[in-house]
């Protein structure tokens, strides 16, 4: 009696550490069909295409990346590491 318990108790917990592992996974995926072809020629991999837009502010573009404990938005990054930027900073004033 003990052991069916015992498988019964523990899974959920170990179908919630599977989905957990696949929460914090920021692949590629399907490119955003906003993106122009030329940033998606210099993106670094392993970041969210799919969410990729151009922030108001910024004029960069950003991603939603979902990491272990919250959800936030990143500078989309070439593969040097340079952020992408679709503008200048709507204030004018320059970054760096």
């Amino acid at each position: 009696m003990t052991k069916p318990f015992l498988l019964i108790a523990t899974l959920p917990l170990v179908l919630a550490a599977c989905d957990a592992s696949q929460m914090g996974s920021t692949s590629s995926g399907t490119p955003a069909s906003n993106l122009p072809e030329g940033v998606l020629e210099i993106v670094a991999p392993s970041q969210n295409l799919s969410t990729a837009r151009v922030d108001e502010t910024s004029g960069c573009y950003v991603y939603l990346h979902n990491g272990p404990v919250e959800s936030t938005y990143l500078p989309l990054r070439a593969r040097n590491g340079q952020p992408i930027c679709a503008r200048e900073p709507e204030d004018g004033t320059a970054a760096g």
